[in-house]
C-alpha cells in the first residue's frame, strides 16, 4: 500500500509501548506511533530517518489500533516526522472507539485533523506554524538550541490560550550548554516549566 491519499492507511516508521520521556506526560506509559514523512527540516532533528515516507510500509489503521490494544496501553502518542501531513480523522476515530486517549506531537505546520485529547505543539523555526494551534493546543513545547530561542519561545507563548502548559526543553546535543540557561529563564518566567528527554537519560527506547 503506498497511496498518500488513502485515509485507511498510514506510513508507520515504528510503533512501540514505552514511557513518555518529555513534556506534560513525562513518566506516563504510552504507546507511540511514529509516522514517516516530514518537510519541516530541523537541522538538529534526532529522527531524520523519518523524513522520507516512501521507505516505510503503509499500515492499515485497523492493524495499528489492534497493535495498540494488544499492548495494554491506555495512552497513544502519534508523532513523527510530522504526523499532520496526513488526515488522521479515521485513526483517532478507531483509537477512541477502543477507549484510548489520543495524544499528538506536532510542529503545527499542517492543519489539525482528528479528535485529540491532548495536542503538544512544538513549533520550529524552519516552517511557520498555523495560527489555529495557539488556541487548540494543550501544551507548548519549545526546544532550545541557542540563546535566541528564549525570545522566540516568549513570542509563541504570548499567543497561546491561557490554559496551555508551557515547556522549554534543551536540544539533546547541547543539553549541558542550554540547561543552565533554561533554569535561569524559568526562574525569571515561572509560567514556564522545564522538559527533559528523560528517556535518553534513562536509556529507555
Amino acid at each position: 500500500m503506498s497511496s498518500i491519499t488513502d485515509p485507511e492507511y498510514l506510513p508507520v516508521m515504528e510503533s512501540f509501548y514505552t514511557i513518555q520521556g518529555e513534556g506534560f506526560f513525562s513518566g506516563t506509559p504510552a504507546y507511540f506511533v511514529r509516522l514517516g514523512g516530514c518537510d519541516v527540516g530541523c537541522v538538529w532533528c534526532d529522527v531524520k530517518e523519518s523524513w522520507d515516507a516512501s521507505q516505510f510500509d503503509w499500515v492499515s489503521i485497523e492493524n495499528i489500533t489492534e497493535e495498540v490494544k494488544k499492548s495494554g496501553a491506555h495512552v497513544v502518542v502519534v508523532t513523527g516526522g510530522e504526523p499532520l501531513m496526513y488526515d488522521l480523522s479515521m485513526l483517532t476515530k478507531k483509537l477512541k472507539e477502543a477507549g484510548l486517549q489520543t495524544n499528538i506531537e506536532t510542529s503545527g505546520a499542517y492543519p489539525i485533523t482528528g479528535d485529540w485529547d491532548w495536542i503538544c505543539f512544538s513549533p520550529k523555526k524552519f516552517k511557520e506554524p498555523l495560527v489555529e494551534f495557539y488556541n487548540s493546543s494543550h501544551e507548548l513545547k519549545v526546544v532550545a538550541y541557542n540563546k535566541s530561542d528564549f525570545k522566540w519561545a516568549l513570542g509563541h507563548s504570548q499567543k497561546m490560550n491561557k490554559d496551555a502548559q508551557l515547556f522549554l526543553q534543551p536540544e539533546w546535543s547541547k543539553e549541558k550548554e542550554m540547561t543552565p540557561l533554561i533554569v535561569d529563564f524559568v526562574k525569571k518566567n515561572p509560567e514556564w516549566k522545564i522538559s527533559l528527554q528523560t528517556h535518553k537519560y534513562m536509556d529507555i527506547p
